[in-house]
């Protein structure tokens, strides 16, 4: 997929190859046949297509770059959570900027210690179109009554609102397009200016080995703003080139060391039922590769 288009691969007879191109400009694409197309539009933000793959399930791309699939949602949506939620330990506020699919919602609200949830979403045809066409992803989350759901510019959000949260969870697409604000310094700086004493930001920064400078101006922005600017990994197979980052921006020095045992019992205490995250995960995570590691901190 590249741009506004979904290219058409090989025949094959059995559908039709779509292939993702955000990697083409380096020399490498990959492709997912689409069994079936369930849905496209052009929005008015950007382009949307929701269609069926026999071994993903139901995919979602915005602008031509996949952002969800049916298949392996959880690992992705329960590592962005989970991990700062436990951190924190007793997290009550939570923004949720992007995350149009409700995936991020459905595992905020699953910690019954979270009193309030606003996400901030730029286009509602996405959230609509994902109610629809993937609903297990959001799971009824946007019902929660916690829930406080606003359509605009996240950026400008963080700008404007007087509020404070414990936890800020960034699930945006690529800095290309409505993305692209969402990677500024401007925008990182006010979501650090409503956060909590104690609070953390936590970020979607791409697969490092095959956009590493990405995770780099993110990480030289978070050390002009945060005592703690670092990432943790996890594996999610629709990402390909590697595991992805999820920057960290905080002032608690404390949050990226929690003892396993007392992680142990956060989750516990939660309630959790999860597929990827465990707390012994939650500790390998912030265990970086040399070359990861270099982003990080040149």
């Amino acid at each position: 997929m590249s741009g506004k288009d979904l290219e058409a691969g090989p025949e094959t007879g059995k559908g039709r190859w779509v292939v993702e191109t955000l990697y083409e400009k380096e020399g490498f694409t990959c492709a997912f046949r689409a069994d079936r197309v369930l849905y496209e539009e052009e929005t008015g933000q950007q382009h949307l297509v929701i269609f069926e793959n026999g071994l993903f399930g139901r995919m979602m791309a915005l602008d031509g770059i996949t952002q969800v699939t049916e298949r392996d949602e959880f690992i992705y949506h329960e590592m962005m959570t989970h991990v700062p939620i436990l951190a924190h330990g007793a997290a009550k506020r939570v923004l949720i900027i992007g995350g149009g699919d409700g995936g991020i919602l459905r595992e905020v609200i699953r910690h019954r210690s979270v009193e309030h949830v606003t996400m901030v979403e730029i286009d509602p045809a996405v959230t609509d179109f994902c109610k629809k066409q993937l609903p297990q992803i959001s799971a009824g989350a946007f019902d929660d009554p916690r829930l406080n759901l606003v359509f605009a510019d996240g950026a400008k959000f963080v700008e404007d609102t007087d509020d404070s949260y414990d936890v800020i969870i960034v699930d945006s697409t690529d800095p290309i397009g409505p993305g692209e604000v969402l990677f500024r310094e401007e925008f990182y700086r006010a979501a650090q200016a409503r956060l909590t004493p104690g609070g953390v930001i936590v970020t979607q920064n791409g697969v490092p080995f095959m956009q590493g400078d990405e995770l780099q101006s993110t990480m030289e922005k978070f050390r002009r703003l945060f005592k703690v600017a670092s990432c943790y990994l996890a594996t999610i197979p629709t990402y390909v080139g590697g595991p992805m980052a999820m920057g960290w921006g905080t002032d608690d020095e404390t949050l990226k060391s929690v003892p396993l045992e007392e992680l142990e019992k956060r989750y516990a205490a939660a309630g959790l039922t999860t597929r990827y995250y465990t707390p012994e995960v939650h500790k390998a995570a912030f265990a970086l590769p040399r070359y990861v590691e270099a982003c990080v901190k040149v």
